[in-house]
């Protein structure tokens, strides 16, 4: 295999293809975001800083992967596979949080309540972005009552996987670095609920900070500052991000319904083909809810998500606009130039 340096960070052959759009350029990933600058995982010369130039399209992202010309110009972001977005806090646009990931943890603590609405937030990113989302409950030596807990929420978010983890005591550590085995593993939660200790844990260092929780509400503080992707010494990688307190949906409508998949399911088996569940008669989701086979709440939180990957296609669309107006402009006034030649 070519680049053999960079297959512990998840480089693979496929990659080559998209390199060779790029002659004379080598791979590489980013693996930190630092403002005006990244740093790169090289094949030749290990993690070096690169500055970050404007004209890459798109922004370059944690886990992309690059074609760059040594020592450090980057040159392009080789087509993605996935990539974990959520609605900015200004709410007009895209962020990206992650690039090429195959799992995404949603990572809960037990300290805490652990918030339905939250975690079917971040299987919907997770889902749009064509990874695995899988709940973590962490923390589990604060309480007796872990296993009835993650009951509870399996009962809550059918066919996401759980799996139940106490940094200190390693419970549930072996089934993490399997299921992070030969992928990309990154991490959704608010501060504080263990995200930097798991990975630590699964690191076997102190590579991240952690800080004390508030006794009133185990609310955390931000302990991690930017989103960092490190190598497992058990095999694949991990994108560290810090704490989000909201988790806004820039989503498609599919990934909705496969966040949903029971609600999408029953859907198929409606009288109408294009049923809102609301007031049709013959729905068979409605008719779930009357029998107790699904919540009426599980409803209504499909409902708004859909009303807010709605909107964000309406966002998206003047936006894709504006570009395509800027590039019909940039042919016409670059028209005359190619003609005189």
């Amino acid at each position: 295999m070519l680049f053999p340096a960079l297959v512990p960070y998840g480089w693979n052959d496929r990659w080559l293809e998209p390199l060779r759009e790029h002659p004379g350029c080598l791979p590489a990933r980013v693996v930190r975001h630092d403002g005006a600058g990244l740093l790169i995982a090289t094949p030749d010369d290990g993690v070096v800083a690169a500055p970050l130039v404007a004209r890459l399209d798109p922004a370059p992202t944690v886990g992309d992967w690059m074609a760059y010309e040594p020592p450090e110009t980057l040159v392009a972001v080789l087509p993605r596979l996935s990539l974990l977005r959520r609605r900015s806090a200004l709410g007009e646009s895209a962020q990206a949080l992650a690039a090429n990931v195959d799992v995404v943890l949603l990572v809960c603590g037990l300290d805490r309540p652990v918030k339905k609405g939250r975690i079917q937030r971040g299987a919907a990113l997770a889902q749009d972005a064509g990874a695995t989302p899988v709940i973590v409950l962490t923390k589990a030596a604060v309480t007796e009552s872990a296993d009835a807990i993650a009951a509870t929420v399996a009962e809550e978010n059918p066919g996401i996987g759980i799996l139940v983890t106490s940094s200190k005591e390693g419970l549930g550590l072996d089934a993490l670095r399997e299921l992070a085995r030969d992928r990309t593993v990154t991490m959704l939660g608010e501060s504080g609920a263990g995200k930097s200790s798991l990975v630590n844990a699964l690191l076997g260092a102190e590579v991240a900070a952690f800080g004390p929780v508030r006794a009133g509400d185990s609310k955390g503080r931000h302990t991690t500052s930017s989103r960092e992707l490190h190598v497992l010494p058990t095999g694949g990688v991990l994108i560290d991000t810090p704490g989000i307190r909201a988790v806004g949906l820039w989503v498609e409508a599919e990934a909705v319904d496969a966040t949903f998949d029971d609600i999408d399911e029953l859907g198929l088996q409606c009288r109408f083909a294009d049923c809102k569940h609301e007031t049709e008669p013959s729905c068979a989701v409605l008719g779930a809810i009357a029998a107790n086979e699904l919540s009426p709440q599980r409803l209504e939180a499909w409902r708004a998500f859909h009303a807010e990957a709605a909107a964000a296609a309406r966002r998206t669309q003047p936006n894709e606009s504006n570009k395509r107006g800027k590039q019909v402009a940039r042919i016409t006034k670059d028209a005359p130039k190619r003609k005189g030649r």
